[in-house]
């Protein structure tokens, strides 16, 4: 790089995006340390967070929703069935697919887990005025589109 050229962190999209990942990277340390009482951690809440809002879906429907790989599902849902939060049922029609639901105790959990969530991120963003919540939001929407929408070659 020549000394006229300007280095990537003195872009404002550079800028942008770095502050997003540092942002969220700490929002995770935060959450982790929020609800490390409630033996879950963070993909452990989105699970039952999803399930709490999606009951019956399948856990292909699941890894989809949190754009994780059936490995990481494969190890995450066994730890909560097993304190019984989850529960797995065989689908209706076709037996093959697995329905996952809230036990009664992971629902309370969840309900916990989301008071302490909704809590954190009020606290977090209190002084950011509403407007500027929805823009960053949609902001961010936009770029999820954008990459949910890029074809494979362009990711490398």
């Amino acid at each position: 790089m020549n000394e006229n050229q300007a280095f990537p962190w003195d872009h404002p999209r550079f800028r942008s995006w770095i502050g997003v990942a540092r942002a969220c990277q700490l929002m995770q340390q935060a959450m982790t340390r929020a609800i490390a009482d409630l033996d879950i951690k963070t993909p452990h809440l989105d699970i039952l967070i999803n399930l709490y809002r999606f009951d019956g879906i399948s856990q292909q429907e699941l890894a989809r929703k949190l754009l994780v790989g059936r490995s990481n599902m494969s190890m995450l849902l066994p730890q909560l069935e097993k304190r019984g939060l989850i529960e797995r049922r065989p689908d209706a029609k076709d037996k093959r697919i697995l329905r996952l639901s809230l036990t009664k105790s992971g629902r309370d959990l969840t309900m916990q887990a989301m008071a302490i969530q909704t809590g954190l991120i009020e606290r977090t963003l209190s002084q950011t005025p509403e407007d500027r919540c929805l823009q960053v939001a949609e902001a961010m929407e936009d770029i999820i589109h954008i990459l949910q929408t890029m074809e494979p070659a362009e990711e490398a």
